[in-house]
């Protein structure tokens, strides 16, 4: 509840429309605790942080242990669909804020030419480093295609579940939605790594961490900087693009069915 200033010395319930003093806690008519209209527009912030990222935190969980049994089309498209429609959900309790970050204006050239050299470092350093930490930690490298090979076409499927939908909507709900939030609360600074931080963290994976967390600070500055989220759209598009292709380069079709039938 808030307090209404209806003159320069008057102040009323917003509950109940009673006349009070500047100094009362408490509402001498309702009863109801008076709350700086600040203070409530904060605690409501706060509960919408808390709300995304438990939520998101569980699917990540519930995903885990749903592709630890077993993976079918059937079941990613239930855990890709309900993170869609999560994202939009909580997307359109702020929609107008994040509808104005889908601009190019006031966005430089060289802007857009670090948006596509950039991934392609990445994405070549990130599979060749992440290779050799995983020999290093005898940790076994997860082809996406050992998972998609029996599906009717694959690499569609690939395309769709890793290149598609994670630029667009993990942009939309990390870099929009979250830290649109998050900035109502905290200097840009803290922004930025509080939502690489949580961007990293619901990735699940202690070693992709090593990578993910500055590549989520890249894109969150790249947003702040220009208020746009196409320029983070093009380069986690062109990053996972890149690293989808190469594990269908270097995928063993044979080798899998004579690994399935030995």
């Amino acid at each position: 509840m808030n307090l209404e200033e209806l003159d320069n010395k008057t102040l009323y319930c917003s509950h109940c429309n009673a006349t009070m003093s500047d100094n009362d806690k408490f509402c001498g008519h309702c009863g109801m605790p008076l709350v700086p209209e600040k203070v409530g527009k904060e605690r409501r912030v706060v509960y919408l942080i808390v709300a995304f990222y438990a939520f998101f935190l569980l699917h990540t969980i519930v995903s885990f242990f749903i592709y630890e049994e077993e993976i079918t089309l059937t079941r990613e498209l239930w855990v890709e669909g309900i993170f869609i429609l999560s994202t939009i959900i909580f997307c359109l309790m702020d929609w107008k804020r994040i509808l104005a970050l889908f601009t190019a204006q006031g966005v430089p050239l060289w802007a857009w030419g670090i948006s596509i050299l950039f991934p392609i470092v990445t994405g070549f350093s990130v599979y060749y480093g992440m290779d050799v930490i995983n020999s290093f930690l005898e940790v076994e490298d997860n082809n996406v295609f050992w998972e998609y090979f029996t599906y009717e076409n694959p690499v569609l499927w690939a395309m769709i579940f890793y290149v598609l939908i994670p630029p667009i909507f993990e942009e939309l709900a990390f870099r929009g939605f979250l830290f649109n939030q998050l900035r109502l609360l905290l200097n840009p600074t803290v922004t930025i790594i509080a939502t690489a931080v949580l961007f990293a963290l619901v990735h699940f994976s202690f070693v992709s961490m090593l990578w993910i967390f500055p590549f989520g600070m890249a894109l969150g500055y790249l947003r702040f900087r220009f208020k746009t989220l196409w320029l983070g759209m093009i380069i986690h598009f062109i990053h996972n693009l890149i690293v989808v292709s190469l594990d269908y380069y270097y995928f063993d079709s044979t080798f899998f069915y004579e690994d399935l039938i030995f």
